[in-house]
């Protein structure tokens, strides 16, 4: 069970606190930020809180003032004097706005992939419809090993992050199907990403398998469970972290 380090919800019509509620399985959306250093920064804020406006949108969940409640819930919760190393989630629905922080779990260098048959509801949104997802994160020691999301012999997505696939230096990922994260969406404006289908008969082609997220950051996936792939090179993960060692280096503060 997550341990939270705070939760709290809000009307979302005036922004009274209620009894929390983590708004899982409801009807809306939500977004995972890496909060971190002190006085503290959200690796992508920016992108992230766009992204999460497009999906209310989409939702039809969304109104004029909403940023400004977001952002004033935010800097209402976070502590400028205090050193972080959290994720920090904020959902919303039709009625209420719920936000919390959880201790950022550290990625073992030994990082499994367990494939499961499982296809999110509307894949292409971060919607809160992860009851299936979370009662298989649940069982699983995450700092070790994530779920890979597969439907009719193809892959997609994992239970918490985007994934890239590397075979003679060349990236792909899944052409459709998944959420087209934040971290997911500045790699391709640095590399050269090209979609295609990816199928579990082909896995063993490629040479790298890596796991984008705001939770996990960059990860190169050692194997996958209950089959034969196993990593075979770590050429391209290292530039893209290389890559993202700079951005989180360079990220602004969220008090500026």
């Amino acid at each position: 069970m997550v341990k939270y380090l705070l939760k709290k919800s809000y009307q979302r019509k005036n922004l009274k606190e209620i009894e929390f509620d983590d708004l899982w399985n409801k009807d809306g959306v939500f977004t995972t930020m890496w909060l971190y250093n002190k006085p503290p920064k959200i690796l992508f804020f920016k992108s992230h809180i766009d992204n999460l406006l497009k999906s209310l949108k989409a939702y039809e969940i969304s109104e004029p003032d909403i940023k400004s409640k977001i952002f004033k819930i935010i800097k209402e919760n976070i502590d400028k004097k205090k050193n972080y190393n959290h994720l920090l989630r904020v959902a919303l629905n039709k009625k209420f706005i719920s936000i919390s922080l959880r201790n950022r779990i550290k990625p073992n260098n030994n990082f499994g992939i367990k494939l499961v048959n499982y296809e999110r509801v509307k894949p292409e949104y971060k919607n809160l419809k992860y009851k299936k997802i979370l009662s298989y994160l649940s069982k699983m020691n995450t700092s070790k090993e994530d779920i890979a999301l597969c439907v009719k012999d193809r892959i997609f997505e994992t239970g918490t992050s985007n994934l890239l696939f590397v075979k003679n230096n060349k990236i792909y990922s899944p052409k459709n199907k998944y959420y087209r994260g934040t971290n997911f969406k500045f790699y391709e404006k640095k590399f050269n990403i090209i979609k295609k289908d990816i199928y579990l008969k082909e896995l063993n082609q490629f040479d790298e398998i890596l796991l984008i997220g705001s939770g996990k950051g960059v990860v190169s996936a050692r194997y996958i469970l209950d089959s034969k792939w196993k990593r075979r090179k770590t050429k391209v993960f290292n530039s893209i972290y290389k890559t993202f060692k700079k951005e989180f280096i360079k990220s602004k503060y969220i008090y500026n």
